[in-house]
């Protein structure tokens, strides 16, 4: 059973390889093409070889009609009466059916025994006889001093069926070779064209996950093979990226808990072995800190998965990011000794009012630990977007490195320990939340002299936007 099921597989088109898949197409057009043209040539040859065969006939008629005026049919000249390749047989029939002149010598059978008045013509159409032959016959009518007679001149078929015999025969031995020909080229010149693919395909077959970094050969040539190589290249380079992200990211991750977990075993243990040792202060200043710690960073990591897995939005609200700013004016001002300075405009969009509220907090947290004596807050809508600004008057992010403190785990100032700055994810999240809602953020220096972020969200969310929450 299974090996008429794979018997039958190969009979389907969607098992066969491109090549085969061409070859057979391009020899059923061609010979759907053949046999269309064939036919066609077949037909209009027959059809011009009768044309001129009766057209012959005609002048034939005419001309012995003509000397029938003047002579009798026994005088009529021998050239008028003689057959050729196209003249297969001449008669002269009186008014009583008998042959008065013929192309034979003993006369023969009349073709017909039809009485066509003088002066016209008349086609008589095929007349077969078995004797004689097979003939397209034409009559016309004529008067002698004898009486009233009929010229009948029969085309003769023979001819015209041989030679149309004769292209078909040829046809159907040269259309076949042709056909094959063809079909072997297409199976030759596919396999040629695709080999290249096949060489991409087997390259990048043969390329693990240890060793992203290889590459395939572009060919000199600026066709689709080269361009599918480029792509190809290309994509390697995104698997080598998201590679190299994902296994830093683990290990960062892998770093970031370690610390909170040693703490928490470290006191477990002691409580384990001196359970008298468990008090309050051991709880509130080891164990809950660093559980807090790591929850925290959990929620970050799960957070960032979801911005990356681009979820579709589950509760989109309109959110006023005026009283959010503000919100976070009040909060900073009653919390440090930094001089907060606002300038917020009411403004509107449609998101995920939670994600937004922690992505200002995040970028408001960032310029407090930096500033040394000043913040600077701004919300104003323009050209459809909603756009906060957040200055400080700290040391500032030098250029080079302005995109890469939104990746993730990423801590600019060593100095600083993880319990002031955090995981460094903060910032990864802020620039997931702007692009889970179709906007942007960006860094720059402040005219306080320190950084300026600029937040931009669009004040029309579209349907793709995402709940990060």
């Amino acid at each position: 059973m299974r090996a008429i099921g794979t018997s039958v597989d190969t009979l389907r088109p969607r098992s066969w390889t491109v090549r085969v898949r061409s070859a057979v197409a391009s020899t059923v057009v061609l010979a759907v093409c053949l046999i269309a043209a064939g036919g066609a040539l077949i037909g209009i040859l027959y059809s011009s070889l009768e044309s001129s065969a009766r057209t012959a006939a005609d002048t034939r008629a005419v001309q012995v009609s003509e000397q029938l005026e003047t002579d009798r049919p026994a005088q009529i000249d021998e050239s008028s009466l003689a057959t050729d390749g196209q003249i297969g047989i001449v008669q002269v029939v009186d008014g009583s059916g008998a042959v008065t002149a013929s192309s034979r010598a003993d006369g023969g059978r009349p073709l017909s025994t039809v009485e066509v008045a003088p002066s016209t013509t008349r086609d008589l159409g095929r007349i077969e006889q078995a004797e004689d032959g097979d003939f397209w016959v034409t009559a016309r009518g004529a008067e002698t001093a004898a009486g009233p007679v009929t010229v009948l001149v029969g085309a003769d078929r023979e001819p015209v069926e041989k030679v149309v015999s004769t292209v078909a025969i040829l046809l159907a031995i040269v259309g076949p070779v042709v056909v094959a020909l063809v079909a072997l080229a297409t199976y030759r010149l596919v396999g040629a064209a695709l080999s290249p693919v096949e060489r991409i395909r087997t390259r990048v077959a043969s390329i693990s996950n240890k060793d992203l970094g290889e590459r395939i050969p572009v060919p000199q040539s600026r066709d689709e093979i080269a361009r599918l190589a480029v792509t190809m290249n290309r994509m390697l380079e995104r698997l080598q990226a998201g590679q190299r992200a994902q296994q830093r990211f683990v290990s960062d991750a892998s770093h970031e808990l370690r610390s909170p977990l040693s703490t928490i075993t470290a006191a477990l243990e002691l409580a384990a072995a001196r359970p008298e040792l468990i008090d309050a202060s051991l709880i509130d200043e080891s164990l809950l800190p660093e559980a807090r710690r790591m929850r925290r960073l959990i929620e970050d990591l799960l957070l960032l998965a979801r911005s990356d897995e681009k979820q579709s939005p589950l509760g989109a609200v309109d959110v006023d990011l005026d009283d959010v700013l503000y919100g976070e004016g009040k909060r900073i001002d009653a919390m440090t000794d930094l001089t907060v300075g606002t300038s917020i405009v009411p403004v509107r969009v449609t998101g995920d009012q939670p994600a937004l509220a922690r992505m200002v907090r995040n970028v408001v947290d960032n310029a407090v630990r930096h500033a040394v004596t000043r913040i600077e807050l701004s919300c104003t809508p323009s050209g459809g977007s909603a756009v906060i600004v957040i200055d400080d008057d700290g040391p500032g992010i030098p250029e080079q490195q302005r995109e890469r403190v939104f990746d993730r785990f990423v801590r600019l100032d060593a100095s600083r320990t993880r319990d002031e700055g955090g995981a460094g994810l903060g910032l990864a999240i802020v620039a997931g939340t702007a692009a889970a809602h179709t906007g942007s953020v960006t860094v720059s220096r402040s005219p306080l002299g320190g950084a300026r972020f600029e937040i931009r969200i669009p004040t029309h969310q579209p349907s793709g936007s995402k709940e990060l929450t």
